[in-house]
């Protein structure tokens, strides 16, 4: 298996040219499935892992989360890119001491978000959402590591679809060091065109979670990654609990026909 600084060089070497999806396991046994498709990088979720924790989305703990981001990036070969929601704190410094010990764990890529969590001012103001992207820049410089640092907009999921403040937060973002930009929400094709013609030459991260878009139309487009968010995560989900809803309403059991088989399960994780 690579040596973190190595995979971090390959993270970086995936966002010049081309475009690849990076899938978002839960799970260490999630992640070494995904592998097994060629996925040349995984990323992990802030939503699929609260779940699997009985807990809502963005209520993680730090420690839980740095305790996950070392169990996925050291149990795959390939780079792992965290989501690390906002940080885990408000001011700047505290961004980047959080962000120092993400970049211990073994990841080759991080991102901040600049969402606040208060629906009444769902976004940080700009000024202050420099000043983090700024102390994670100069966190990750110090580590060493050469972790890949995104930097998110997340206007378009918490309300304030606004794509002319979401580019110009972006092109903020890219001139204060972040590596790659990545604004959820965005789904139409000129959206899309405008956010990667905007912080050009930097790499763009699309989020899909349905079926609006193909790899091949985002390629065309421009843009680098694609990830998955919680979708995966939703999709076991939908499966667990639309055999269960059967078995508890009506006491058959059809939807457990077509399960992955045990003999292939546990064949995948012999070691």
């Amino acid at each position: 298996m690579a040596e973190a600084p190595s995979r971090a060089r390959i993270f970086h070497q995936l966002h010049e040219a081309g475009c690849f999806v990076i899938p978002n396991p839960w799970d260490l046994g999630s992640a070494r499935r995904l592998v097994e498709f060629g996925f040349p990088a995984l990323a992990t979720t802030s939503s699929g892992f609260a779940w699997s924790l009985g807990l809502a989305d963005n209520h993680a703990t730090l420690e839980d989360t740095l305790a996950h981001l070392r169990l996925i990036a050291q149990g795959v070969p390939v780079p792992v890119n965290a989501d690390f929601e906002g940080g885990f704190a408000v001011e700047p410094e505290k961004v980047a001491a959080n962000v120092t010990a993400a970049t211990a764990t073994g990841i080759a890529g991080l991102s901040i978000e600049d969402s606040t969590g208060d629906p009444a001012a769902p976004l940080f103001e700009l000024p202050l959402a420099l000043e983090r992207i700024q102390a994670a820049r100069r966190a990750v410089d110090d580590s060493g590591t050469g972790v890949l640092l995104t930097a998110r907009s997340e206007g378009f999921i918490v309300g304030r679809p606004d794509l002319a403040e979401t580019i110009r937060r972006l092109t903020a973002y890219a001139e204060a060091g972040a590596d790659c930009l990545f604004a959820p929400g965005i789904r139409t094709p000129s959206d899309i065109a405008a956010v990667v013609s905007a912080v050009a030459p930097k790499p763009v991260n699309v989020l899909v979670g349905g079926d609006f878009t193909t790899v091949a139309r985002l390629a065309g487009a421009g843009v680098r990654r694609i990830s998955l968010g919680g979708a995966l995560a939703r999709v076991a989900w939908t499966g667990f609990l639309d055999a269960a809803r059967e078995i508890s309403a009506h006491g058959t059991f059809t939807k457990l026909e077509g399960a992955v088989p045990y003999s292939e399960m546990n064949a995948a994780f012999l070691r």
